[in-house]
């Protein structure tokens, strides 16, 4: 006589089902917890390393070259005592970015665009740097070679953004629940706009002990959060800057025993540009680099103003930061302010994603 086999009751087959989802889920997160593991936590750890490691053996190097900063008579007095700190500091955390970015380039090919703009433009700065410390030009590159120099870099990326890249160059409009605008042939001089002009705001907000380096790790912070609420494929690359700059501050905080210089303020400038653009997100920066834009309209009004009224000012100097200095503000108190500003914006700036 055969055995007889009984089904089991429908109650068990679905708390066997429910269960096999459950731990199908729960494999699936954690997962998802060790990706986000490794694009976020080990390249925030590993930049912020490389840089306090490089901050001992370059600052001293630095200083050995007579790569000084030199401050203008006519500048804040107060900065006086600052002539004979080491500047081109930037390379610290330019080095920390690129190692650790090379780590994850091949698995997130968007991050080369992005590294490629901080370099480039990191690379101006140098040469501005080396002509004025090293070789002692007092005016470093002239005008119209910095901004030939610029236009360069800013087109071989934009060539890659129209020709080789996935990533339209459509503008998210911020709160508008996710629209993006078309704007055809003027999406090309208005990349050239937003591109020289945040490398130019950033270099102008590097005035202070640690105010570029605060402010630019709020906005990578927050480039961070939306690469990865939008799967941007990017995250790596701007946790490496939020570690490396965290890293370089050590030694940048007042008061500063190395400046970033060109060389940084300008990588840091083709950092922000890029990373909003291969998210389509230039027009966020209006709103996360607020500070930027102040810094390089209080330059642009004041040289106007100067011109037609024939020497009069609109601040008692520029960028706006020397005007908040001369107004009897601290440069830790500037630094913390517009670092909280820049803090508060990002986060309107998420709110708007």
């Amino acid at each position: 006589m055969g055995r007889k086999t009984v089904d089991p009751p429908e109650e068990k087959l679905y708390t066997d089902r429910a269960a096999g989802l459950k731990g199908h889920r729960a494999a699936i997160l954690k997962e998802k917890r060790w990706n986000m593991n490794l694009i976020i936590v080990i390249p925030v750890l590993v930049s912020f390393l490389i840089s306090v490691a490089l901050g001992p053996v370059v600052i001293p190097f630095l200083r050995r070259l007579k790569v000084d900063q030199t401050e203008r008579e006519e500048g804040v007095k107060s900065h006086l005592k600052k002539a004979g700190t080491p500047t081109m500091g930037g390379v610290i955390f330019l080095i920390a970015t690129t190692v650790t970015s090379l780590f994850f380039v091949k698995d997130y090919p968007k991050i080369a665009p992005i590294l490629f703009l901080m370099l480039g433009f990191g690379l101006i700065g140098f040469l501005d740097d080396y002509l004025k410390v090293v070789l002692h030009r007092s005016d470093g590159l002239l005008a119209w070679q910095k901004m030939l120099c610029q236009i360069v870099v800013t087109g071989i990326f934009a060539y890659y953004m129209i020709e080789v890249s996935d990533v339209s160059l459509k503008l998210l409009i911020p709160f508008s629940g996710g629209k993006a605008a078309d704007i055809g042939w003027l999406a090309v001089p208005l990349l050239f706009i937003a591109v020289i002009g945040t490398v130019n705001g950033v270099n102008f907000t590097d005035g202070l002990d640690g105010l570029a380096s605060s402010v630019t790790v709020m906005v990578a912070v927050f480039f961070t959060v939306a690469a990865v609420g939008r799967d941007a494929g990017i995250a790596p690359i701007t946790c490496a800057v939020v570690g490396s700059l965290l890293g370089f501050l050590v030694f940048n905080v007042f008061p500063a025993k190395v400046f970033m210089g060109d060389t940084g303020s300008l990588a840091l400038g083709g950092f922000v540009a890029g990373a909003a653009y291969m998210m389509n997100m230039p027009l966020f920066i209006i709103i996360v680099g607020f500070i930027y834009l102040a810094e390089l309209l209080s330059v642009m009004l004041q040289v106007t103003y100067f011109k037609a009224t024939h020497g009069r000012r609109l601040f008692k100097m520029s960028p706006i930061h020397h005007h908040f200095e001369l107004c009897g503000w601290s440069e830790t108190r500037i630094v913390a302010v517009f670092s909280i500003v820049t803090a508060l914006l990002c986060l309107i700036a998420l709110a708007g994603l």
